[in-house]
């Protein structure tokens, strides 16, 4: 038990580390070199689809295209609050589900209740993160929906980059969103134990690397 505490106390901080490290890169990246990473890429390619939209007022391609985005924020973020929810009931329930079932979840970890009942928590959390978020990305896609059929002359009180701030601050939103379900596969896995937790996070951190790359 005693190697399973210190495996416990000694990987998992090191995988939330390793997590926290990677993405402070990808935030200094983004910030230094934007078209090298796809978030940057995303971001100069909004831009251009929204100027394109507004000068040649292909008003029902935009709508569809938001439709489509908005439809599926919605659904993320539908399932994000269910799982997160359903997630948290089980840790405040967790004194009725039984010792079996906790010493199942917990057999590499350190089997301790309270750190197992905060893994739970963290996991919910997280799922709530990307709930919100997703949420947000529908609010900023509907005020671009409206924002992005009206004129572009010169009396217009709406220019055409504040329109791309919106639909930018909407696609920041569902990257985040998104993010939220990527980390949670090795915080799900950290239920199992911290070896699971570092291997998880290995294999994200590589397969995010790759996705995260631009041109």
């Amino acid at each position: 038990m005693e190697i399973l505490r210190n495996l416990e106390y000694g990987f998992s901080p090191v995988a939330l580390l390793l997590l926290l490290a990677y993405h402070l890169y990808l935030y200094r990246k983004i910030r230094s070199d934007s078209l090298s990473t796809s978030q940057g890429l995303a971001r100069r390619t909004r831009a251009l689809w929204v100027h394109g939209i507004m000068k040649s007022g292909k008003d029902i391609l935009a709508v569809q295209t938001l439709r489509n985005w908005t439809m599926s924020a919605t659904f993320l973020a539908s399932a994000a609050i269910l799982i997160g929810l359903g997630i948290l009931n089980i840790a405040v329930t967790a004194d009725k589900q039984g010792a079996l079932s906790l010493q199942l979840m917990s057999e590499f970890g350190s089997g301790h209740p309270g750190l197992w009942i905060a893994k739970l928590i963290l996991l919910s959390a997280d799922f709530l993160f990307a709930f919100f978020n997703f949420m947000l990305a529908v609010r900023f896609f509907n005020h671009t929906g409206f924002m992005i059929n009206l004129p572009t002359d010169d009396n217009s009180e709406i220019k055409v980059d504040d329109v791309v701030e919106i639909l930018d601050r909407g696609g920041t939103h569902y990257t985040l969103g998104m993010r939220g379900y990527y980390i949670a596969i090795p915080l799900a896995l950290w239920l199992f134990g911290p070896l699971w937790l570092l291997a998880g996070t290995v294999v994200l951190i590589a397969t995010l690397y790759r996705l995260d790359r631009g041109i």
